[in-house]
């Protein structure tokens, strides 16, 4: 079958060049997936998109739960390790290294535990945690606004997101950049000196990398970093005018801020109490990974050089949908903590209200029924975050289905002829081994 993203049975790692010379030609093709929506939804048992609310909260419960027994552990380490005997059957340094050891458990597992919960405040934004609208609102609200996250102010652009997902005209994030917005002339790669414009080192790399899964949602929130370019300069998620909300939505804007304001008190009145450092300790640094995770996950769902991009009238809602990958992520503890939120996002994309408990046996039926045009990839991570990372730079100008290029102009997949803009380059250059 023609059009396949990354194939379902294998991972998605990016074929390393077996030829001397590189040539779009010798590219495999992709053609955009054919069928309606309605067709797709057809595919997938009806059971599966019914919510119920007693499980949802069941999940709740078990991952408060969870966060409230690790806080509770946690106020046991310094204690444990610190005490005179401890310190004198380990010695003192042989104890300081063990508490830290246990504080790093602590955020480790935290940091999931708090990332999973984050995931049910998502569940709610896109109505799959109850039938109930304010059930979802009131259980998003919370969990959202103690995580740092503006609940209806996100759960607004979020919608958006879903409904335009790889367009380049209307996608609220992950926006790629164009050829002509990093200043590339359309030339001959040969001609272009690429590390102008490319040549950073692997420890410039890895701080651009850092600082991206620690501070992009903060930035996407507050500046929309990595969001649609044709907003006006100041767009944020704070202010009720903003572009991104119609005027009877501004109220929703207010009262997510009011639940942030909240917590910010919170904050504060806990450090004034307990101390900032023990802040810091038992919810600040898990709340840091929370971000991590988030970013990491999404990004990593988004973003790799064989899912594509429209524009025009190329796109459509169930291809920006299949325009998404799956991926093992974390493994059994991702299953676990994160509510399967990494192991099964194409699904999500399609039928954004159907519960995280039902993607697994809902995959299934949409593989079945897309065949390659569905995404998977098993490829560990860290690698995957870094390969995108440094493999999806840009997309051409012009086109209407597009791929990201390398840092040397490459692609690894091209649209099939009907779908290639005319000015597109050949370029012909050295393929690095």
């Amino acid at each position: 079958m023609q059009g396949s993203h990354l194939a379902s049975a294998r991972s998605s790692s990016i074929p390393e060049p077996t030829m001397s010379k590189y040539t779009e030609d010798d590219l495999p093709e992709f053609t955009p997936m054919p069928w309606t929506l309605k067709e797709i939804r057809a595919a997938i048992p009806s059971h599966l998109f019914v919510r119920d609310t007693p499980r949802g909260f069941l999940y709740l419960t078990r991952d408060l739960l969870m966060a409230a027994i690790a806080w509770k552990l946690a106020t046991l380490i310094d204690p444990f390790f610190q005490s005179a005997a401890i310190r004198s059957q380990l010695s003192p340094l042989g104890a300081e290294a063990s508490r830290w050891l246990a504080w790093g458990v602590y955020w480790w597992f935290q940091g999931l535990i708090f990332t999973g919960i984050w995931v049910i405040g998502h569940e709610c934004g896109h109505s799959a945690f109850s039938s109930t609208r304010i059930v979802n609102d009131v259980i998003g609200f919370i969990t959202h606004s103690f995580l740092w996250t503006p609940y209806f102010s996100w759960k607004i652009s979020h919608h958006r997101h879903h409904k335009s997902h790889a367009s380049m005209e209307r996608d609220e994030v992950y926006v790629p950049k164009t050829r002509s917005d990093l200043g590339i002339p359309l030339k001959p790669n040969e001609e272009i000196d690429w590390e102008e414009y490319f040549g950073d080192t692997p420890v410039y790399t890895l701080y651009m990398l850092m600082r991206q899964q620690l501070l992009a949602f903060p930035a996407y929130l507050l500046f929309n970093v990595s969001g649609q370019k044709n907003y006006p300069k100041w767009t944020n998620h704070f202010d009720p005018n903003s572009i991104l909300f119609t005027k009877s939505q501004r109220t929703q804007v207010i009262l997510s801020n009011l639940g942030l304001l909240t917590m910010a008190w919170g904050v504060k009145y806990a450090c004034s109490k307990y101390s900032a450092a023990e802040v810091i300790k038992y919810y600040g640094i898990p709340w840091l990974e929370v971000t991590h995770w988030f970013i990491m996950i999404t990004y990593l769902h988004h973003t790799d050089p064989l899912l594509p991009h429209y524009r025009g009238t190329e796109w459509n809602y169930q291809r920006g949908a299949a325009a998404t990958v799956d991926r093992n992520f974390l493994g059994w503890q991702g299953r676990f903590f994160l509510h399967d939120v990494a192991h099964y996002h194409v699904i999500h994309h399609f039928f954004p209200k159907m519960p995280f408990y039902h993607a697994p046996e809902a995959t299934q039926h949409l593989k079945a029924f897309i065949g390659d045009h569905y995404a998977y990839s098993d490829k560990p991570i860290f690698k995957a975050l870094w390969d995108s990372y440094n493999r999806c730079q840009f997309v051409e100008d012009e086109g209407t289905v597009l791929f990201y290029r390398d840092k040397e102009g490459k692609a690894v997949r091209r649209p099939a002829a009907l779908y290639r803009a005319p000015s597109s380059a050949k370029a012909d250059t050295s393929a690095k081994l």
